[in-house]
């Protein structure tokens, strides 16, 4: 169970506002709740601006309203409670890796709210994304399911392009990740940048100047934080086929809830991956 009176967590989702997006986003604070009961979890749209979709400002402004209510409230009844300490939420981003311009955003956002907040880092890199990605080409028919396994998949690539968003910084994370994919597929893995011209077309060379000729393209990417549309043209690129972003895949709501509980330093049971089947 949450702590008693423990701030919000309020997940920042980046890009355009839609019903696919809010769908997602209702799906990883669905199972963090799972995971942590009685927590508080919110979505605050980084470009939201009505009811539908409330801007992150908005939400950590009445996280902080519902919070002092609640203590007025209990107050008023003759309860003996102690008046609310440390920060009203945490604000984890929706972001597998590093994006230097949205996170300043975000921060801002988080500024312009004038609410105590602490903001996370993002989701990545970890294994559990890792494991996300390989599911992704798995149900792409582009990666085997279990490398355990003797059957083969005759779509299956030999090299990955790891495609992320947020430059430089964004590659060289996402580089780790792909060392931990590559282990598991036993095939090259190289990252590169979805918002750089000519990335992508230069790791695909790459790989097939090394030997690779059937390739794929991972996108390390949530969904949101980029218009699918570039994801489609990366390929094309690229000249190969492409895997799904990682979306709302479990892994994704368990690494937003661990992101929370570490900056509140709270120590539930660490989140385990899912064996590929």
């Amino acid at each position: 169970m949450a702590p008693e009176g423990a701030p919000a967590l309020v997940l920042a989702v980046p890009g355009t506002p839609s019903g696919a997006t809010r769908g997602l986003a209702d799906e990883i604070v669905s199972i963090a709740r799972s995971e942590l009961p009685g927590i508080d979890a919110r979505i605050g749209y980084l470009d939201g601006d009505d009811e539908e979709f409330l801007s992150l400002s908005t939400t950590l402004v009445r996280a902080a309203e519902e919070r002092t209510a609640r203590y007025e409230q209990a107050r008023a009844a003759g309860l003996e409670v102690k008046e609310p300490e440390g920060p009203v939420a945490v604000v984890v981003p929706l972001l597998a890796g590093p994006d230097g311009a949205l996170l300043r955003r975000i921060r801002q956002a988080v500024m312009d709210s004038r609410i105590a907040a602490e903001l996370t880092d993002v989701l990545g890199p970890h294994p559990l994304l890792a494991e996300a990605l390989h599911v992704r080409l798995s149900e792409a028919g582009l990666a085997r399911a279990d490398r355990a396994r003797l059957f083969t998949v005759a779509t299956a690539a030999d090299g990955i392009i790891l495609a992320s968003v947020g430059g430089d910084e964004a590659v060289q994370a996402a580089g780790i990740t792909g060392m931990l994919l590559a282990a598991r597929l036993a095939v090259p893995v190289m990252a590169a940048a979805l918002d750089q011209e000519g990335s992508i077309a230069s790791v695909a060379e790459q790989l097939r100047s090394s030997g690779s000729h059937q390739l794929a393209l991972a996108p390390y990417l949530i969904g949101p934080e980029i218009d699918a549309a570039l994801l489609e043209e990366a390929a094309k690129e690229a000249d190969c086929s492409s895997a799904e972003p990682l979306g709302p895949y479990p892994a994704i709501g368990k690494l937003t809830l661990a992101k929370y509980t570490t900056a509140l330093g709270i120590s539930p049971q660490q989140p385990q991956g899912t064996p590929v089947r």
